[in-house]
């Protein structure tokens, strides 16, 4: 039987849906492309009336993080939004980074308090509905609008990242005291909220799906998986530092998603382009038709080098501390080098036919050298025939 099959034991099933009492809220993350490059300082002038900030992590462990230019965050405003015939006041925000990404955020609160199962539902409701991506768009469209003079090779591409966290910051039992996070959450008690499962999995499967779980303090928890997170944080911060790390990593994720998807678009056009510019004509010409083609290829490598370097290169970490190896787990689970080793053998491949086509083009051009002497040398005999 496939280890994914196996039943799990009656006792390892959720016991939190009406143990526990939550207070929190969704975050909801849509990420876009939407330039080659924004420029920042440019950005703080066209927003300046909505009090723009570039914030970095506050905790003392995170002067370990190097962020050479961080990122614009703003408020766009409060909603109304309705999900299923339920009504929730949500806060709508932005954070810009100078590699061409907009995270678009929606902070969804979760009506008073709410049962564990009840807060699962709210959740997975708000997560689903397409509400929730009609009213990020529209702030979307009106934020680029406005940003459009800073941004370079403006245009929204059709590659985003989304992701939801779910921050509670009150975890209480029924009596109303405080629990220890890490041990009232069990995996088995979180499978329905974060992967969306109303099934018990079996426990080979909750190791392998939610294999990331971390605590600094006693009354605190964070768990990662692809599409979202869970973080438990008393302290009644919007934001907690594990959200910038893991929505600056979603960013860096999108931009190599987007690059990648490039150079697989641009590889059959640069074979289609090669393909014409050796067909027809006389051979000794053919430099004048690769020529073009090769300053292409030079361009794109260029264009692709270099964001990917500034993309990494826009969030380092100088020591293995706590935030650290949140942000290494989050690389892990968008399999951030994996991307990055598709885009190095496919800028490989552009490197190597345009080293290809410029020898070619080398012997084209040394053969439209002889065949000019040549003519030259049958010019004179000609003339002096004639003389």
């Amino acid at each position: 039987m496939h280890p994914y099959q196996a039943a799990p034991p009656a006792q390892e099933r959720s016991t939190a849906d009406d143990a526990l009492q939550v207070r929190g809220w969704a975050t909801l993350y849509r990420l876009f492309d939407v330039g080659y490059e924004i420029r920042l300082d440019e950005t703080l002038a066209l927003v300046a009336e909505q009090a723009p900030e570039r914030v970095r992590p506050v905790r003392g462990e995170a002067q370990a993080i190097h962020i050479p230019n961080p990122p614009i965050t703003l408020s766009l405003g409060s909603e109304r939004l309705v999900v299923d015939g339920h009504r929730y006041d949500v806060e709508v925000s932005a954070r810009i980074f100078d590699f061409g990404v907009v995270s678009m955020r929606m902070r969804v609160l979760a009506p008073n308090e709410l049962s564990w199962a009840e807060f699962t539902d709210f959740g997975n409701r708000v997560d689903a509905s397409p509400a929730t991506d009609q009213v990020l768009n529209t702030h979307l469209d009106q934020l680029v609008a406005r940003l459009a003079p800073a941004v370079d090779r403006l245009g929204v591409a059709q590659i985003s990242e989304d992701y939801v966290v779910y921050r509670i910051a009150s975890l209480r039992d029924r009596s109303g005291a405080p629990v220890v996070p890490a041990e009232a959450l069990r995996d088995a008690d979180v499978v329905p909220l974060l992967l969306n499962e109303r099934r018990m999995l079996s426990s080979d499967a909750r190791k392998e799906l939610l294999p990331h779980r971390f605590s600094y303090y006693a009354d605190d928890l964070a768990m990662l998986t692809w599409d979202n997170a869970l973080i438990v944080d008393p302290i009644p911060d919007e934001e907690t530092d594990i959200q910038y790390v893991l929505e600056f990593a979603n960013a860096q994720l999108l931009e190599l998603r987007y690059y990648d998807a490039l150079l697989d678009a641009e590889l059959p056009r640069m074979y289609d382009r090669i393909d014409a510019a050796r067909g027809g004509g006389i051979r000794p010409f053919l430099n004048l038709r690769l020529r073009h083609l090769l300053g292409r290829l030079q361009k794109t490598v260029a264009d692709s080098t270099e964001i990917v370097e500034r993309v990494e290169n826009s969030f380092k970490v100088t020591d293995d501390v706590y935030l650290a190896r949140v942000y290494s787990a989050a690389l892990e689970i968008f399999r951030g080098r994996a991307w990055r080793s598709g885009i190095d053998r496919k800028l490989s491949i552009v490197r190597e036919t345009y080293g290809m086509l410029n020898d070619e083009s080398q012997a084209a051009r040394s053969e439209a050298l002889e065949l000019a002497i040549v003519l030259l040398i049958i010019l004179e005999i000609v003339l002096a025939f004639f003389r």
